[in-house]
């Protein structure tokens, strides 16, 4: 019998993800074969398969703590905005269609039967599957047409912690809230309570903790300490704190636009991670300043993101940083945006606007989107710091659906070598002759320590600063010590034997 349990939390952006990922760690470590499964995520954080699927990056982090490949069927629907009321519908790993938020809870009931067809084939598979909700099971307003938080648990059969954000404040109310809107059947699913990211000393919570416990009837099964190691975050909820406004005084200073559609910012947490490195996300009415390198990171509405820049001024605020030598990089759509015009109606529901001019070239969006994972070599490149990684191997994904013309005065910024496992020769991006703007379709290219270490030591010679001649650590390997010291620190906050027993009695 697979054994599962479900993570569900007081709001958003409570840490479910992580705590989540941790579990998969700690059941991975005890011998068990453990899977993640999230019904729907809504983000623009992305990941693709062997096999060309696309899923939300949340479940793959979690596959990677249990040490595991990820699979489409830990996150059968994925939702991507594209704008305040409309997302592009992903279903097991394909591009459906484009709905706005009526539509999609209309349309939901037709997706309940598959979700749950898909979440048995995955746990005939394992032993354990750790099931993690979206938002909070306490929005009264969506709970009749629900797949995600309590629908799903009721259709897995899965034992729920619910997991409180202390470092929100208000945690025994958010406790309290959310268990007192829950129906009667519903509320006897909550089998614990996990309160997170928690500063100080433990004591002082006790009180809290027996009367939160004696009003619910709900045991607190642990109280987890904030955990700093670096993981990834599965939407930009995350950059409207300041987990991404620290490490002044480090050597390179670089910076991110924050685009209203920002999609895949999880590319930077491999540079977040180097140890010379301030990583920071500019937003509107935040100077930029003269970084060491600008990045314009992929968009999931191209056009309505380049049309935010012209809007806000940041547009010229991006050519006086070209104006002072500093290096641009664009990735997906922060490519696009570098061109001279963008042509949609796809995407955004926009035609075609200007873009920023920096590299001659011009995007055109296609009904096909490209999800492809891809390796590349980056070419010999002119003078500039790119020019570092030349001849270095790239190993990321592709998730667009533009296709680049280059005109005169630009190359190719690499050549993919294999596709999806399959070899060919075709070209990626683009670079201006003088080498300091540059463009990549390829997501996760910071993920190649060689690359991201060459990169950067380019930088800090621009700066008159020495190599850091240090040993190439790369992310997978940072992830993998990241993962085991949150399980370490869950075992020690968390009452795991109880957690076991839970899925056991249930």
């Amino acid at each position: 019998m697979t054994l599962s349990i479900m993570l569900q939390g007081t709001a958003s952006d409570v840490g479910k993800s992580v705590l989540a990922a941790g579990l998969c760690r700690i059941f991975a470590q005890d011998g068990h074969r453990t899977a993640p499964f999230k019904a729907q995520n809504m983000a623009l954080n992305s990941w693709i398969t062997r096999d060309g699927a696309e899923m939300g990056r949340a479940q793959v982090f979690q596959a990677e703590a249990a040490g595991i490949e990820p699979d489409v069927r830990m996150n059968p629907v994925l939702l991507k905005p594209t704008s305040d009321r409309k997302s592009q519908v992903i279903v097991m790993g394909e591009a459906l269609c484009h709905m706005d938020a009526m539509d999609y809870h209309q349309y939901k009931p037709q997706l309940r039967q598959r979700v749950g067809e898909v979440y048995r084939s995955l746990a005939a598979e394992n032993d354990i599957i750790v099931l993690e909700g979206a938002g909070s099971p306490a929005e009264i307003n969506l709970r009749d047409r629900d797949i995600v938080n309590m629908g799903m648990a009721e259709q897995a059969g899965a034992p729920v912690l619910l997991v409180a954000d202390i470092d929100k404040g208000g945690v025994f109310a958010a406790i309290y809230g959310t268990l007192s809107l829950l129906r009667p059947e519903e509320k006897a699913r909550v089998k614990g309570v996990i309160i997170n990211k928690f500063r100080g000393d433990p004591a002082l919570l006790q009180p809290g903790i027996n009367q939160i416990e004696a009003l619910t009837g709900v045991p607190v099964v642990g109280v987890m300490p904030w955990f700093d190691e670096p993981l990834e975050d599965e939407d930009g909820v995350a950059l409207q704190g300041d987990k991404y406004r620290r490490d002044l005084g480090r050597d390179l200073d670089i910076a991110v636009l924050q685009l209203p559609h920002i999609a895949n910012f999880s590319d930077f947490n491999a540079l977040a991670a180097q140890p010379d490195v301030r990583l920071r996300y500019v937003k509107r009415g935040t100077p930029l300043g003269v970084p060491d390198l600008l990045i314009i990171p992929g968009s999931k509405n191209t056009l309505g993101d380049l049309l935010y820049l012209r809007a806000n001024g940041i547009d010229e605020e991006i050519r006086g940083a070209h104006d002072r030598c500093v290096p641009i990089l664009g990735i997906c759509g922060g490519f696009q945006m570098l061109g001279r015009r963008v042509t949609d109606g796809i995407e955004s529901g926009l035609e075609e606007t200007e873009g920023l001019g920096l590299l001659n070239c011009e995007t055109h969006f296609e009904p096909r989107k490209v999800t492809t994972q891809v390796e590349a070599e980056v070419l010999a490149l002119p003078d500039g710091v790119f020019a570092a990684g030349g001849g270095l191997t790239l190993g990321g994904y592709e998730i667009h659906m533009g296709r680049t013309i280059l005109g005169a005065g630009v190359r190719p910024f690499a050549c993919l070598t294999r596709q999806n496992g399959r070899a060919l020769r075709q070209d990626d991006g683009a670079i201006n002759l003088r080498g300091d703007v540059a463009g990549s379709y390829i997501h996760g290219l910071f993920d190649t320590p060689q690359f991201t270490r060459a990169l950067l030591d380019a930088l800090r010679e621009r700066r008159g600063l020495s190599p850091l001649n240090m040993p190439v650590m790369g992310w997978q390997e940072r992830k993998q010590r990241s993962f085991d010291a949150l399980a370490a620190q869950m075992r020690a906050h968390i009452d795991i034997p109880r957690i076991y027993r839970i899925m056991a009695d249930i």
